[in-house]
């Protein structure tokens, strides 16, 4: 069993910043994927930021431009930096890690609400 604990949410007016931290119990030196995912009141959880297994990073076109994914091998942590944030972008951010045949993993979720 792998554990993911996110931290960083809050509430912030719109045009500001937070960073999401997403640290894991397990080693993500060469895990095949990890991401942020966001779920807001009455739609789909849909895909933010990911590093695929190449450490390539795929991001939302919402996104793009504004956050940015980053990675500390040896603290075994994501990170998502979001930047001119939208009240759009209100909604409960969670961290994915899959180790493939070990397993995909969610953490609990960070809430984020961008409003004046």
């Amino acid at each position: 069993q792998v554990r993911l604990v996110e931290s960083g949410g809050g509430l912030v007016q719109p045009g500001g910043s937070l960073r999401l931290s997403c640290a894991t119990s397990r080693s993500i030196f060469s895990i095949r994927t990890m991401g942020w995912y966001r779920q807001a009141p009455g739609k789909e959880r849909e895909l933010v930021a990911i590093f695929t297994s190449l450490s390539r990073t795929n991001y939302a076109d919402s996104v793009k431009g504004r956050f940015t994914i980053s990675r500390d091998n040896a603290k075994k942590t994501v990170y998502l930096e979001m930047g001119s944030l939208k009240p759009e972008d209100t909604a409960v951010y969670y961290c994915n890690a899959d180790y493939g045949p070990l397993g995909s993993f969610w953490g609990q979720g960070t809430q984020v609400t961008v409003s004046s």
